[in-house]
């Protein structure tokens, strides 16, 4: 079984953390987001993935994996959107099997294998794993008739409503990009899909109670670190809680939360107060300091107070000055500007 994973999104959301660390290589707990879904997509057999990219490409360079699946890049020239990413892959697959495709910032323990069986006894020529929220504001709609078929892409609701969204994760037969030009920027949720649903092609969703979780802003990147330190993700490797990675250095005399990621070379002096907060590599919080409800960039330093913040690669929050929800720019300060 082949993969295409997106991994070329900017993560606008995320920043100032995604504005010198792509996404998919941004730490969650012990490895890069990018880590996880592949792990994830090992699990269910998958031993090959296409991995295409534009954002920060050159960061890119430097990430190296060990074992299943094997990976091929595409570094595309200028973004091609989720569908035209997607075409794009079709000839370094070089199969005419039905294959995955996902989006790189997804934290799931969806059911591949059952979907991928799902799919094929539909004879769908796309499958869309689709997860129920109890407000779709954010995502909009997507309606199934009894059988599972999808019945259109509703745009995001005014008001909060229930519903089944998309979840990222798709079974594609190639030919369900037969029409579309490679080289050209193509919304998959947008064009793709609308038109294989307009042209009566079977396409259908895959509902499950499984784990899903958008990786796209601060806070649910907080949330899913203290779900994998909970272990709710079915799958994962088991976490301490707080998680300290080695190499790092925490004093005795801090007090650091069970909701606490310290990553490699990370510190906390005595003194220090750290609450459900995840701190990257090299990141510093100093004698007296408090941070909650934060992240805190590689090699930032706080030694004042950072609450619901966001601080960025370098960037420091001087004694003295409190930083509340608010997100500081790679290398500077608190007290700048």
């Amino acid at each position: 079984m082949k993969a295409v994973v997106l991994v070329g999104g900017e993560g606008t959301r995320l920043r100032p953390i995604t504005d010198t660390v792509p996404k998919p290589l941004v730490p969650l707990v012990d490895r890069p987001i990018l880590d996880h879904v592949l792990d994830h997509l090992a699990r269910h057999e998958v031993r090959e993935v296409v991995l295409s990219s534009s954002y920060l490409e050159h960061e890119f360079r430097t990430y190296r994996r060990m074992g299943a699946p094997t990976i091929t890049w595409i570094t595309e020239t200028e973004p091609l959107g989720t569908g035209g990413a997607i075409v794009n892959a079709l000839e370094s697959l070089e199969s005419d099997e039905p294959f995955f495709a996902l989006n790189g910032d997804i934290l799931t323990d969806l059911d591949l294998t059952a979907m991928l069986a799902t799919h094929r006894e539909r004879r769908a020529i796309a499958t869309i794993a689709l997860a129920h929220v109890d407000d779709a504001r954010p995502f909009g709609l997507v309606p199934t008739g009894s059988d599972g078929r999808v019945i259109e892409f509703r745009e995001k609701p005014a008001e909060p409503m229930p519903g089944d969204i998309n979840a990222g994760t798709y079974v594609l037969e190639p030919s369900a990009l037969g029409p579309w030009e490679s080289g050209r920027n193509v919304s998959i949720e947008r064009e793709i899909f609308p038109a294989l649903i307009a042209g009566r092609q079977p396409v259908h969703g895959f509902t499950s109670g499984a784990y899903w979780i958008d990786l796209g802003t601060h806070e649910l990147y907080l949330r899913a670190s203290f779900d994998l330190l909970d272990g709710k993700i079915h799958g994962r490797p088991e976490y301490p809680a707080p998680f300290v990675a080695d190499g790092a250095d925490v004093s005795p005399d801090a007090t650091v939360g069970r909701h606490v990621v310290v990553g490699p070379r990370a510190s906390v002096a005595g003194g220090a107060r750290v609450e459900d907060s995840v701190l990257h590599r090299g990141a510093g919080v100093g004698p007296g300091a408090v941070v909650r409800g934060s992240v805190l960039g590689p090699d930032s330093t706080v030694d004042g107070e950072a609450i619901d913040s966001v601080v960025g690669e370098g960037a420091s929050v001087p004694r003295g000055s409190a930083l509340i929800s608010a997100r500081i720019p790679p290398d500077e300060s608190a007290t700048s500007g």
